[in-house]
């Protein structure tokens, strides 16, 4: 007979047995001596069974492999032990606790039920002693990794529910914005949740600490692109960290770290509200490099947002004459950006392996609102080889090293010609133009006769 008791009470009754105090640090608890009898190791990559992984993974254990066992730890033994049996464990997504239901794992193929049994309010309280504390926004970490903790309570305050969100430094994941990184382009980067826009910026932010040698302050919000606790994560690099009381502050901390610390490059995740779009845009006016994100799938987002229309250049509505109105072939009244945008570049996050770049944010806006389709590079690379690649359209130069290439996504076409000859090759780069012939770039010639009416002949000229 099996006979299955609270972890916590598991727990407690080894450590009475080994004398050790009730308050663990994380660090504690991954310690091979309090679930198994065998002395504890020297080594602090050998100190650390919580990855039970099978053999088809290597004996030894990274950084990656240490926080991922961290996070782990805040599981009961059976379900720490389901999901490190997972052959999917390397890529875990989060693992959902609610109460009175059976807890799931999320791995990229599906979710996984890590256990037959519902969690009990042990279970989470358990869980919520080994973390940092909960924020306002109902976040908290575990000190020195990327993970985040986020809880759900009930209407008297009480946590009934945790999303425990596994969070990597993944190196090289910024490969395919190094050309625009290196130029000192403001960047934005646009996706929606869980698409990997936060580690993005991280590795940018280590990019540009580390190997362009820039003074990068990061405003961190919840602890994300840092970690969690006093010591930022070293996934960051050499860049510096300023963490925010609250949320509604991060527009203050953004002004402050300008003004206190003198920086070459100000990093922000997930800029929201107004206050924080015109903070960003006044750094931008200081000639400070931004590196942001904010959410969204596509650029038309950000312009039908009230909130965040600011950071493309703010959109207005203009009474056209009748005869602009005319030459132009549209109503009277028309949209058009207010002014200069915050962020000379944008990046669309299609997937993790898939960017869609604007390389003048205000062209795109200016196309959008005048209903043509902008002119945009999609880049991808390969999960495996991690090398980028072209999957259609033509090829142009990329200033990218290790042969990477780049493509100008081809526009549908349109049935009106106004239209058509606006998306001529025309508005495409000088020196896409200039190696056409040498790349064979298709050349499309858009002819336009003229019909003379004379009483011998019918021909159209």
């Amino acid at each position: 007979m099996i006979l299955r008791f609270p972890l916590p009470l598991h727990l407690h009754l080894h450590l009475n047995q080994l004398s050790v105090p009730n308050s663990l640090s994380p660090k504690r608890f991954i310690t091979p001596h309090i679930f198994s009898h065998h002395p504890p190791l020297r080594s602090l990559h050998r100190t650390v069974p919580v990855l039970r992984v099978s053999s088809s993974y290597p004996a030894g254990l990274d950084e990656t492999d240490i926080e991922l066992g961290r996070l782990l730890s805040l599981l009961p033994e059976e379900m720490r032990r389901r999901v490190s049996e997972h052959p999917e464990v390397q890529m875990l997504i989060e693992v959902v606790m609610d109460l009175g239901r059976k807890p799931l794992a999320r791995f990229p193929s599906g979710d996984f039920v890590i256990s037959e049994y519902p969690i009990t309010v042990e279970d989470i309280q358990y869980a919520t002693a080994q973390v940092g504390d909960f924020a306002v926004d109902n976040r908290a970490g575990i000190s020195r990794t990327l993970h985040r903790i986020s809880a759900i309570r009930n209407r008297k305050g009480t946590i009934i529910g945790l999303t425990c969100r596994v969070g990597r430094a993944i190196s090289g994941s910024a490969k395919l914005l190094q050309d625009l990184v290196q130029d000192g382009s403001s960047l934005l980067l646009i996706g929606p949740p869980g698409v990997g826009k936060t580690t993005i910026i991280r590795e940018i932010a280590r990019m540009l600490a580390n190997d362009y040698n820039k003074r990068v302050m990061i405003v961190d919000t919840s602890n994300e692109i840092g970690g969690d606790g006093d010591i930022p994560h070293a996934g960051i690099g050499t860049a510096r960290r300023m963490q925010v009381p609250n949320s509604d502050m991060q527009h203050k901390v953004l002004i402050e770290a300008v003004e206190n610390h003198m920086p070459q490059v100000i990093v922000i995740d997930e800029i929201g509200t107004k206050l924080e779009a015109m903070a960003a845009s006044t750094i931008a006016q200081r000639g400070i490099q931004l590196v942001a994100t904010a959410h969204g799938i596509t650029i038309e987002n950000l312009i039908s947002n009230p909130s965040l229309e600011m950071l493309v250049g703010g959109i207005q509505s203009v009474t056209l004459g009748d005869e602009e109105a005319s030459r132009r072939g549209v109503q009277k009244t028309v949209l058009e950006r207010k002014g200069p945008s915050t962020f000379s570049c944008a990046v669309e996050i299609i997937s993790k392996t898939q960017l869609r770049i604007h390389r003048s944010l205000e062209a795109t806006v200016d196309a959008i609102l005048s209903g043509r389709l902008p002119n945009v590079e999609v880049r991808k690379m390969k999960s495996q080889e991690q090398e980028e690649i072209l999957q259609k359209g033509p090829v142009i130069n990329s200033p990218l090293e290790n042969g990477g290439e780049i493509m100008l996504e081809d526009a549908p076409e349109r049935a009106d010609v106004q239209t058509r000859q606006d998306e001529s090759p025309l508005m495409l780069p000088i020196d896409m133009l200039e190696d056409s012939w040498e790349h064979r770039l298709p050349l499309r010639l858009f002819c336009y006769g003229v019909r003379h009416h004379h009483p011998t002949t019918e021909s159209n000229l």
